[in-house]
């Protein structure tokens, strides 16, 4: 039987690492990762082995790789597994939308030195007022793929359709579950509306002849687990490629949390984000904004990426010191995970859930 996973390597090193894994076929993955690079094949070829292998070698380049805007840490839904419920994240995030004096800032810093712009992090990045304006403003400055994850809440045909003239790169859609789980889980959305938005978004694509926008989704593993190829075969005619992420510790609760061994976070030699207030975190599982690297107002992305505190946390990482650093204790990417078995369509996929995390909804 084919596994994703072996792909996933093969073809797109973005997802060799926890927290974010195929449920699709091989080819499928192949073909996702071709269209991705349309249009920038030469500089994502460079883009997949800096993402490897700057890692490995503990060496940081002039920029990240990639650059996390987040558009609005806002967010329109409250689902019940998420951090943003957590009264840590009320009590230390500032729930705002990005000036965007600010965002046109950083975009012409890193214009032409960063690969990846994602507008989004920990809130909804569609709900900000000028969300198609940065899209337009970020491909107008040589980011070779603009992104965005969203809720679909707004994703309506017509707002689509400007975001494609804007020239965004992919959509990543939260779908957690069909019908009623959804319905429970994402509330007050429904399922049946989101799968009307696939298809028209589909329909539109095929009669405008469009690769673009990738049309990527992801949902929770317990949502999928009653049946994943029911879940794969009423998503995938739509989409591009589907995902499924294992249930994390979004709410801070577990103790009895086993490390792999030899751990230091590829993340902060790949990634760097800023948040919509300004602040520079960690990472982008540094969600209550525990560790504040810089503002972006009043400092260059060069110089917070290249600054002291980010130099000690990657030091402190490569000593293996990383349970030191409370964030990173309670990371996901450290975490063993476990094998579980699953079939969608009869291939067999290899699920990996964290060692001694409760996969259900709500905990």
């Amino acid at each position: 039987m084919s596994n994703s996973n072996t792909a996933q390597e093969q073809f797109n090193p973005m997802y060799a690492w926890k927290g974010n894994t195929p449920l699709d076929t091989d080819d499928r993955l192949k073909e996702f990762t071709r269209k991705s690079m349309l249009g920038w094949e030469e500089q994502y070829k460079d883009y997949s082995r800096l993402w490897l292998e700057l890692p490995q070698k503990y060496e940081i380049g002039d920029y990240p790789l990639h650059v996390d805007l987040e558009l609005a840490s806002i967010c329109n839904l409250r689902c019940p597994m998420c951090f943003t419920l957590n009264q840590s994240f009320k009590d230390s995030v500032n729930q705002v939308f990005m000036d965007f004096n600010l965002f046109q800032k950083v975009i012409d810093e890193i214009a032409g030195k960063v690969y990846k712009v994602n507008l989004g992090l920990r809130g909804e990045s569609t709900l900000h007022p000028r969300f198609i304006e940065a899209v337009a403003y970020a491909k107008t400055k040589e980011i070779y793929e603009v992104t965005t994850i969203t809720n679909a809440s707004r994703l309506y045909l017509n707002f689509f359709i400007e975001s494609v003239k804007a020239g965004i790169d992919r959509f990543t859609i939260s779908i957690d579950g069909l019908e009623q789980e959804y319905d429970k889980i994402r509330k007050p959305l429904k399922f049946k509306d989101i799968l009307n938005k696939l298809k028209a978004i589909k329909d539109y694509k095929e009669q405008n002849n469009l690769i673009k926008p990738l049309i990527k989704v992801q949902g929770v593993w317990p949502a999928i687990r009653p049946n994943p190829s029911e879940y794969y075969n009423t998503i995938a005619p739509f989409v591009d490629l589907v995902t499924y992420i294992p249930l994390s510790d979004w709410r801070h609760q577990d103790t009895n949390i086993v490390y792999v061994e030899q751990f230091s976070c590829p993340v902060l030699y790949q990634r760097l984000v800023v948040g919509a207030d300004g602040q520079v975190i960690m990472c982008l599982h540094d969600q209550d904004a525990e560790n504040i690297l810089g503002n972006a107002h009043y400092q260059t992305i060069y110089d917070i990426w290249h600054g002291q505190k980010f130099m000690e946390i990657r030091e402190s990482h490569k000593r293996e010191n990383f349970r030191l650093i409370n964030t990173c204790r309670k990371c996901l990417l450290p975490r063993k995970t476990v094998g579980e078995k699953a079939i969608v369509n009869g291939r067999d996929i290899w699920i990996e859930n964290y060692i001694n995390r409760n996969q259900v909804i709500d905990s």
